[in-house]
């Protein structure tokens, strides 16, 4: 009877454990940080929209949707970045 309620214990413990620290997941998804930028200027026909990266990452950044589909980061610190966000719309979050 003692090994019933123990193990009972453990499993209520094992449910009531943080799944998250800070409000914010431990694991960082690859598809939302950047780890090499590009330097040079893109042009912004080519671009459909952007996002922040995550606040988890080691570098801030935006990463850049383009028209083909394909994603490029950028440094936010950019002088012809910051004037590309004036007028390029942020990219819709995914419905799940």
């Amino acid at each position: 009877m003692q090994l019933i309620a123990t193990a009972l214990v453990c499993l209520l413990l094992a449910g009531m454990w943080p799944q998250e620290v800070d409000g914010k997941s431990m694991h960082v998804s690859s598809s939302n940080c950047c780890f090499r930028f590009m330097e040079r200027k893109i042009s912004p026909q080519q671009i459909h929209c952007y996002r922040n990266t995550s606040s988890t990452c080691p570098y801030g950044g935006l990463i850049f949707k383009l028209k083909g589909g394909r994603e490029t980061c950028v440094l936010k610190k950019g002088r012809w970045i910051q004037s590309y966000l004036k007028y390029i719309k942020p990219c819709q979050p995914k419905r799940i």
